[in-house]
């Protein structure tokens, strides 16, 4: 019997397992042939400093340069890496790439840099500073690789060379020379020395061009070292010949940075010239020689014991000024008491002062009138010509008739309540044509009515410095905050050599020495207060002097004066936070109000009657203020503004002088040119007669010759500053009127007082020495930053002050001054009747 079959054992093995060793190593072999065939070869060298490595690279090869040096804590020492492209022509740049223990940097040549609409310029030639980190350890050796690549299938041939950089870390007050360009920026580290906590950094050469860029930084990697990264981080400024930084060690934790020189593409935004646009998209400019030598030297600022002796100096001016105010108005005091006891004497009063003796003209007589319910007069004036030499006859008055009560509510009077010449309207024309007038021929008007017109300058300029400053004071914040947030210090045209930064300010010196104008412009209204209130009280005791003699005392366009000199040094201050040609507007508003309130003033002194409204004024003012911004926003070289702001300069000087000579009664009509042509007939060709104001025309017709020639200057130069230029029209303006004024007062036998003269002399002198500092010109945004860093210039005064900040002290004070002249220059009529006051 067969027993069951039994099948031999098998041991159980892996499914075809010895086939699929033999494809696997099959597949990596033939992957590593095809790899070896494909991939380059990396070869490694151990290089040395200071050697020159001239090699070759292809697609096929890579070199790797391995350099090793010991680093400080103590010393720092620079390494740059200098490479040339040696083969002409190449469609593959060479890569290289440096390998540090905690930073990279790494970089193309040729490399290619752009310019102003996608220009590109292209170096052969590169050399870049390495970035040292930081060590913990006393001493160290690290080392780091220079890896050489490319994807050119030729031959790229190149010289490799790795230097030390000697005086890496710049010294205190040692100036330094070295060469940059475009491909091959420098940069040097600073520590900020015991005790030292501000320095600045200057630099120069002696060349314009090429333009550069100086940059601070803090110590970290990456160092933006190019034309196209420089201004990702620090702070930065382009310059030609000369640039300055002020540094901080608070802004740099480590105590220590670095000063960054990068030599830029092209030199447009330093005011030069622009290549042509290239034909094609990607044409290569050629970027010609940009080297340039600099010197660099860092210096310790101002200590802060400056800083206080400039506060200081600048309180102890101002407040010299309150001191001397005060002794000369206690002298001027007892003076004028003692004169008061014996004033108006009849024993000491001479029948010509009087009026005795004079034979009265008749009240028929042309430009005379009678009684007329006139709240100033119950007498009949009359104001005609008694002999050829000039001399006046006037009825009789007698002082003790002329005081009256003048106790009345004010609260009621309303200048457009009425007017008290309206009944008497046809008067008006025989009184203001008569060839010869009087002060008491244009003071008629009630003077409650007048004192409510003139307070409405004071407030009407108060309030419109309220509006114009808080727009004003938020947007230099918003650009001192960008100065600060950005590090462009090209967005402030200060003078960067003498720029002392306190807080968040950038040049609190320019900014402290503008202290004058508050101060002085203060002092001035305490001083027309006195003068109101000793006035006002004159008036409560019915003083006959007070009533009917002197220049009619009218404060509110002196309270206006001394409001708009203060917010001239609020302005400017406003102005040195950030100066540029989009803020210079706020520097110049209120000169233009000063100068067109003094003009003001000096017209209603003899013209109360018909002087501008506060209405008109400003309204006047708004505009040459509109015409300013519109100047300095399209005026440079627009010769189309020019010829419409030359048409409404001469047509306004022809209304004006129309209206001053006509004394306002004349009408602006359709039947102007008709009454023109007829006068023009009847005094010029039918009978050849002079003019029958002859001081009023010979202002008049010089006033003319100045405007039209300034005009002319203007559409012929087309100056780049025009907001200057204006100015300088309202300037030219007010001095010829004051001198018109001055000599024509001396001409009618008037005298001036002590006190007023040395005013006038002193505010000349001043006056003379505050243009000097002005012309010095430190600054001017008429230019690209860069160019105006070339007029920066050191400080002069107490090592804190500059020329510009002097021209502040002495301009302050001598507009304070010529406020002064204005105030004190017709004391000497307090005691003469208005009736023998002449009108010029």
């Amino acid at each position: 019997m067969a027993g069951p079959s039994v099948r031999p054992s098998v041991r159980p093995t892996p499914l075809g397992s010895g086939s699929v060793w033999f494809r696997l190593w099959t597949v990596l072999w033939f992957t590593a042939r095809l790899v070896s065939s494909d991939s380059s070869v990396v070869v490694q060298k151990d290089a040395q400093f200071g050697v020159t490595y001239l090699d070759t690279v292809t697609s096929h090869n890579q070199t790797i340069y391995s350099f090793n040096h010991t680093v400080s804590r103590n010393k720092t020492e620079g390494v740059r890496v200098s490479v040339e492209l040696l083969s002409e022509t190449t469609k593959s740049p060479i890569l290289f790439v440096i390998r540090q223990k905690q930073a990279v940097l790494s970089f193309q040549v040729p490399l290619i840099l752009r310019g102003l609409y996608q220009r590109k310029y292209q170096y052969t030639q590169v050399g870049r500073t390495l970035c040292q980190p930081p060590t913990l350890a006393i001493s160290e050796t690290q080392f780091f690789y220079v890896d050489v690549s490319t994807l050119s299938t030729s031959s790229v041939q190149y010289r490799l060379r790795v230097s030390r950089v000697e005086s890496f870390t710049l010294q205190t007050d040692k100036k330094f020379s070295f060469n940059a360009t475009p491909s091959q920026p420098q940069f040097f580290k600073y520590v900020f020395p015991e005790g030292v906590d501000t320095v600045i950094v200057k630099v120069d050469s002696e060349k314009n061009f090429p333009c550069s860029v100086i940059s601070i930084q803090d110590i970290q990697c990456p160092v933006y070292d190019l034309d196209n990264n420089v201004a990702f981080i620090g702070m930065y400024q382009t310059m030609t010949k000369k640039g300055a930084i002020t540094v901080q060690r608070k802004d740099f934790p480590s105590n220590s940075f670095y000063v960054v020189v990068v030599v830029k593409t092209e030199d447009e935004a330093c005011g030069g010239p622009l290549k042509f646009y290239p034909l094609l998209p990607d044409e290569l400019m050629d970027a010609g020689n940009r080297s340039k030598t600099l010197n660099v030297v860092v210096s310790p600022a101002i200590s802060s014991e400056v800083y206080v002796m400039g506060m200081l100096f600048c309180l102890g001016i101002f407040l010299s000024f309150y001191v001397l105010t005060f002794l000369v108005a206690c002298i001027e005091n007892r003076r004028m008491n003692r004169k008061r006891e014996g004033f108006l004497n009849p024993a000491d009063i001479s029948p010509t002062e009087t009026g005795k003796g004079v034979t009265p003209a008749s009240p028929y007589e042309y430009g005379s009138f009678a009684d007329n319910g006139s709240t100033l007069s119950s007498e009949a004036v009359t104001d005609s010509l008694a002999s050829a030499e000039g001399t006046y006859g006037y009825i009789e008055r007698s002082m003790d008739t002329v005081g009256r009560c003048r106790q009345e509510s004010l609260s009621s009077v309303e200048e457009d309540d009425y007017d008290t010449l309206a009944d008497i309207d046809s008067d008006k024309n025989i009184v203001r044509t008569k060839k010869y007038l009087c002060v008491s021929d244009l003071a008629r008007k009630d003077k409650r009515v007048l004192n409510k017109k003139y307070q409405i300058y004071f407030w009407n300029i108060a309030t419109i410095a309220v509006f114009y400053a808080l727009p004003v004071i938020q947007l230099v914040i918003t650009y001192q905050t960008v100065v600060n947030v950005t590090g462009n210090q090209d967005i402030c045209y200060y003078n960067f050599l003498c720029a002392h930064p306190l807080g968040a300010l950038s040049s609190f010196n320019n900014i402290l020495s503008n202290l004058g104008y508050v101060m002085l412009g203060l002092l001035f209204l305490l001083i027309v207060l006195q003068r109101d209130i000793l006035h006002n009280r004159a008036l409560m005791r019915n003083d006959v002097t007070a009533l009917e003699c002197g220049i009619p005392k009218h404060f509110g366009l002196f309270y206006a004066m001394g409001t708009a000199l203060m917010m001239e040094g609020l302005l400017s201050a406003c102005y040195h936070v950030c100066p540029n040609y989009t803020n210079f507007q706020f520097d110049t508003s209120f000169m233009y109000m000063i100068a067109g309130l003094c003009m003001l003033k000096l017209y209603q002194k003899r013209h109360p009657d018909i002087n501008a409204s506060a209405y008109t004024a400003y309204a006047c003012l708004a505009a040459v203020i509109f015409f300013s911004v519109l100047g300095v926003v399209f005026g440079k070289g627009n010769t189309a503004f020019w010829i419409v702001f030359s048409v409404i300069h001469i047509l306004a000087t022809l209304l004006l002088s129309t209206q001053l000579y006509y004394m306002g009664r004349w009408r602006l009509d359709s039947g102007i040119m008709r009454r023109m042509l007829y006068v023009i007939y009847t005094d010029c060709i039918r009978q050849c007669s002079g003019p029958m104001y002859i001081d009023r025309m010979v202002l008049l017709v010089m006033g003319n010759i100045v405007n039209w020639s300034l005009a002319a200057y203007g559409l012929i130069k087309r100056p780049n500053d025009f907001a200057s230029y204006l100015l300088a029209i309202a300037i030219c303006n007010l001095l010829l009127y004051f001198a018109f004024y001055i000599i024509m007062k001396l001409r009618s036998g008037e005298r001036i007082h002590c006190l007023a003269l040395v005013c006038i002399l002193f505010t000349a002198v001043v006056w003379g020495f505050a243009l000097f500092f002005f012309f010095q010109g430190l600054s001017t945004w008429q230019k690209t930053p860069a160019e105006s860093r070339e007029h920066n210039r050191d400080c002069i005064l107490l090592s804190f002050f500059d020329d510009h900040d002097i021209w502040h002290f002495l301009s302050s004070i001598a507009m304070f001054g010529s406020f002064l002249v204005l105030l004190t220059m017709d004391d000497d009529l307090d005691a003469v009747q208005r009736d023998k006051i002449y009108v010029f």
